[in-house]
């Protein structure tokens, strides 16, 4: 049985933790520095928790002592002390960032590591690009690839139209940081909440606009073989007019720690959340100019019998599935890992990631 640190007992954390234990394969400590998140953290015999300071190192490097591997659900601008005690110690390290300059020294830190290190294994970044990679491996030469990823509420009921569905932190970042983007062949930087559009999925309107680190590592790895690829954040129509009002009239974009507070004090949190996942590759095959697109939705569901949202179940089955992989050899045992090396035959076959597959085409 391997022991799994799984840092950050929020709801996602919790989640993974729960994924983790049910199998039986994993024994997992269960960490935060609020003893009251701890708390209220789901039970399990093969779960123990303990509180822990991130910024006490010699904490966290006892927190990683025997440990297989640490999984960071810990805020972005905790992550990089995470990865730098995971290399340190030769713990295999992954993490579920849109953070770049987070996953910049992720990859500076792989250059020596004797371990794993994984970042951004969640939903987007991480099973997009894993699914995006293989959309553009069917093709000769590749035009375009458009990615698209959203998590809503089912039932909006206010102006915003959503509900808060996971950490608020992580939306802030997303609506604020430069956004990598293929244009004209280049890679470049494009500003966060423009380039709006609109789409219909299954007679539902939508809107999607650039946001942060959607893309992972996936520009790096496409670049000079692709004319366009861009990633969007899916939202219900009049979301991004509010938001940058909030944002660029208020001038909150500066005081994000009054945006949090209003957003949290203000939009309830949900459990009847669907997960959106839109993607269309272009280019060239056998001679014919062609198009794949991959559309579908994820529901809440049960995680131990328990119900989770579906934002919860499809971020924590991502790095539950990359850990399986890395356990059973299926990928480098050392180093920097990006997402789109993993095949999606493989993720789609494990057992957390199983529950993409059902949805998957």
């Amino acid at each position: 049985m391997k022991q799994i640190a799984v840092v950050g007992a929020g709801k996602i954390g919790s989640t993974i933790a729960l994924m983790l234990a049910e199998t039986g394969d994993y024994a997992v400590v269960l960490a935060d520095r609020d003893a009251a998140q701890l708390e209220r953290a789901e039970k399990h015999e093969a779960i123990a928790t303990r509180a822990v300071d991130i910024a006490d190192e010699g904490a966290l490097r006892d927190l990683l002592s025997g440990a297989y591997a640490v999984l960071s659900a810990a805020p972005f601008h905790l992550t990089t002390a995470i990865a730098e005690a995971a290399a340190k110690t030769g713990t295999h390290y992954l993490d579920l960032t849109e953070d770049v300059a987070s996953t910049r020294r992720v990859k500076e830190l792989a250059r020596e590591s004797r371990s794993a290190l994984i970042p951004q294994c969640g939903l987007a970044p991480g099973f997009i690009s894993i699914m995006a990679s293989d959309l553009a491996s069917r093709f000769d030469t590749l035009d375009t690839v458009r990615l698209r990823v959203g998590a809503l509420p089912q039932y909006p009921s206010n102006a915003l139209n959503y509900n808060l569905t996971w950490s608020t932190d992580g939306v802030i970042n997303e609506y604020i940081e430069p956004c990598e983007a293929i244009v004209d062949g280049r890679l470049t930087q494009v500003p966060a909440m423009e380039e709006r559009e609109e789409f219909s999925l299954d007679g539902v309107a939508y809107e999607a606009f650039n946001t942060s680190g959607g893309l992972g590592t996936l520009c790096e790895t496409l670049e000079g073989r692709v004319r366009t690829l861009n990633y969007r954040t899916i939202r219900y129509p009049g979301h991004a007019a509010i938001m940058k009002v909030l944002l660029n009239d208020l001038g909150l974009r500066h005081r994000r720690d009054v945006l949090k507070d209003l957003l949290e004090h203000s939009l309830p949190t949900t459990p009847q959340d669907v997960v959106i996942v839109f993607a269309t590759v272009t280019g060239q095959k056998g001679g014919r100019l062609t198009q794949e697109t991959h559309a579908h939705k994820i529901y809440s569901g049960l995680v131990a019998g328990l119900p989770h949202s579906a934002i919860q179940i499809t971020t924590a089955a991502g790095i539950c599935t990359v850990l399986d992989l890395l356990a059973a050899g299926a990928l480098p045992q050392a180093g920097f890992v990006r997402q789109e090396e993993i095949a999606l035959k493989d993720f789609l076959a494990n057992r957390f990631g199983q529950r993409y597959a059902a949805r998957a085409a």
